[in-house]
């Protein structure tokens, strides 16, 4: 589909969920007002890279505690959108129960009006090594049929997909022009991108299995964003699809960058998940891989916000040159949201829609 020749061009580092995301939000939102390019170097379809987090996510949404305002409203606004994704297939409602290490006011949660069928559990509930717990519907979906079915509807939404590794924000400038738009949803490698550098990034490792076990029903949380001081989490998320799939969990490990699989650590994750769901002894359990992701966090929380920005951009002379052209002048907006860490996809659409809000209002004001 070739560009509308009065829209604003966009330019988006990064095929993660949340690029993906945004993509998809500015050309749902305003379909004639962008032209939209996601340039990465891994695509959706590169499920088996661990250069990038999205295909190794756990993907449901679990929520989290004491983080925010501005967090929890994107988590609002993706469980929402989510939920109400619920009959295409691509997601599915869970039946959850969370256990936690101490006995604060469970009935003052921020997401207990949000989720469906919350309730606190009786001490007969609680497992040994728990102190309270909460039970409650969430939803989860695979990342291996979710990520491409987005990068699907995008392409029929006109939007192009370039695989290139890009090193610098000057990069992408040329590639959205005077008055284009970069976004740079680009995850760990906002570490390393020339332009922003940000040190404040930083992974998570995660270790987890994915087994066939019809038998596992329910996510079961202990405890919930709070590892054990060795970096162990332990959690099974069942998936929609292929049925029967559930994700074991596992490892919560940050600063680490290692990407090989410890097996003494998966058969950790398998003695933890068992003892909090016993079905995992029983036949009909497969394991079917050993996965390692890491998750893109950022001290002090995500980073979501937009700045103009005049070119040619600051210490664009450092990125490779492909030609001797000169760099253009004039200003180019520059959209930030990385850094979400483990929550990646259930900050996604909310984080979309903050990014696409701000994209639009930057641009009225610049008119």
């Amino acid at each position: 589909m070739s560009d509308k020749p009065t829209a604003t061009n966009v330019v988006i580092l990064g095929a993660g969920v949340i690029g993906l995301t945004i993509a998809h939000v500015l050309t749902t939102n305003s379909p004639d007002a962008y032209n939209v390019k996601i340039v990465a170097r891994d695509m959706p379809e590169d499920l088996a890279s661990q250069a990038f987090a999205s295909p190794w996510a756990g993907a449901n949404w679990s929520p989290m505690r004491g983080f925010d305002e501005a967090q929890q409203q994107r988590e609002r606004a993706t469980f929402n959108k989510l939920w109400d994704m619920i009959p295409t297939g691509l997601v599915m409602p869970l039946p959850s129960r969370v256990f936690y290490g101490e006995s604060d006011d469970l009935e003052q949660l921020w997401y207990r009006t949000l989720v469906r069928d919350f309730r606190v559990l009786e001490p007969g509930e609680v497992p040994t090594g728990a102190i309270t717990g909460v039970s409650f519907t969430t939803i989860s979906l695979n990342p291996e049929v979710y990520l491409p079915w987005l990068k699907d509807e995008l392409l029929s939404k006109g939007v192009q997909f370039i695989r290139r590794k890009v090193h610098s924000l000057g990069e992408a400038a040329a590639l959205a022009g005077p008055g284009g738009v970069v976004v740079n949803a680009t995850g760990l490698g906002a570490r390393s991108l020339i332009g922003v550098e940000d040190k404040d990034v930083y992974p998570i490792r995660g270790q987890t299995i994915i087994v066939q076990a019809p038998s596992v029903k329910e996510f079961i949380s202990f405890p919930l964003g709070e590892p054990l001081t060795d970096g162990q989490a332990t959690y099974m998320i069942p998936r929609p699809s292929p049925p029967g799939q559930v994700l074991l969990g596992g490892t919560y490990q940050p600063g680490s960058w290692d990407l090989s699989i410890d097996f003494p650590t998966a058969k950790g994750i398998l003695a933890r998940c068992t003892a909090l769901a016993p079905a995992l002894a029983g036949p009909e359990t497969r394991i079917l891989s050993h996965n390692v992701g890491l998750r893109p966090a950022r001290k002090g929380g995500a980073r979501v916000d937009a700045e103009w920005k005049k070119l040619p951009l600051e210490n664009q002379w450092l990125s490779p040159q492909d030609n001797a052209e000169p760099p253009a002048e004039g200003e180019v907006l520059v959209a930030h949201a990385y850094g979400f860490g483990p929550a990646g996809f259930q900050n996604s659409w909310g984080a979309a829609e903050e990014v696409a809000s701000l994209i639009e209002l930057k641009l009225k004001k610049s008119a």
